[in-house]
């Protein structure tokens, strides 16, 4: 049932105000879109920042809180986000936010389950055995959500190739933040590279990070990034398929992401002295260039083509 506008309107104002708080990035990555493709993106996004906070017991992305209720609280998250698909109130702004953006632009139950499962993961503090297990947890925190703002920014929920693209922009900003993030992670007491590539650099258990290890760290975070290039390429394949400034957004994004991998895997063995970025002058660059591709909409295939989709990154 269609919200009234007024109340769209305070749900839109909310979630607004979320990601101003919770994420400058997406937000000033947001601008680039059309003003109804934006509020659909600020409800949406609200939505993700809550469920988020509910799973890990924290407010806005900070400190994790107590765990011992994880059940409960992820119970919580689903039966609030099946209210908001069924047009039911919530009671929370954030899934009342998500029930108007679903009903808007079809987005199903699946997807958010498919996100919801990423919460959890983290919040077990789950670990991937093989790379494999490691795309798998990627889709899930960050795939998922790249396939549900494609919906958003006007592909069909049907269009499973586009779909499967945008995952894999998803894919390639996740590996980009492993990859740059991995010594701050092993402080947070987490490891989201492979056990499987560990024991291939003869690495003992909770040693990565120790400086003779750097070697084989610098070389397990360029193999990251080599995943990055591959799924960021398929992504901007993907993306000549959004509308002109959708295009432009995506496109802008996987150039920066991207380029956060390639300077961790320049840096070598001293990435993580200190934290990898890309300077404002410099994403303003990427953006201009992303421009000028999302005009022209001629990306290349990758060589080798592209055979993988979601579904082999979903339980199986």
């Amino acid at each position: 049932m269609p919200v009234d506008p007024a109340t769209r309107a305070a749900l839109v104002e909310h979630a607004r105000l979320s990601i101003k708080k919770g994420s400058q990035s997406f937000s000033a990555a947001a601008r680039l879109f059309d003003r109804e493709t934006r509020e659909r993106a600020w409800l949406l996004y609200a939505w993700c920042r809550r469920a988020d906070d509910i799973a890990d017991n924290q407010d806005m992305g900070g400190e994790l809180g107590d765990q011992s209720d994880l059940g409960e609280r992820l119970a919580l998250i689903r039966r609030l986000t099946a209210l908001a698909f069924a047009g039911e109130p919530t009671g929370d702004p954030a899934f009342d936010a998500l029930g108007v953006v679903a009903a808007e632009v079809g987005l199903t139950p699946q997807m958010a389950e498919d996100v919801i499962a990423g919460f959890q993961l983290d919040a077990e503090d789950w670990r991937p055995r093989t790379e494999a297990d490691m795309l798998r947890y990627c889709y899930h925190v960050a795939g998922a959500v790249g396939v549900m703002m494609a919906v958003v920014m006007g592909v069909s929920p049907d269009d499973q190739e586009t779909l499967d693209r945008a995952n894999d922009l998803g894919l390639a900003f996740q590996l980009s933040n492993i990859a740059r993030d991995i010594v701050e992670d092993d402080a947070a007491g987490r490891c989201y590279l492979p056990v499987m590539w560990l024991v291939e650099q003869d690495i003992e258990p909770g040693q990565h990070t120790k400086p003779h290890h750097r070697k084989e760290l610098a070389a397990m975070a360029a193999r990251l990034v080599a995943l990055v290039e591959k799924h960021e390429a398929a992504a901007r394949v993907g993306a000549a398929k959004l509308p002109f400034r959708s295009r432009w957004a995506v496109l802008s994004a996987a150039r920066i992401y991207g380029a956060i991998g390639r300077k961790v895997r320049k840096r070598g063995p001293e990435a993580w002295n200190s934290r990898t970025y890309v300077p404002r002058a410099e994403k303003a660059l990427y953006g201009v260039r992303a421009f000028l591709s999302a005009v022209i909409n001629r990306e290349k295939i990758p060589e080798g083509g592209i055979d993988w989709g979601i579904a082999d990154y979903r339980p199986h």
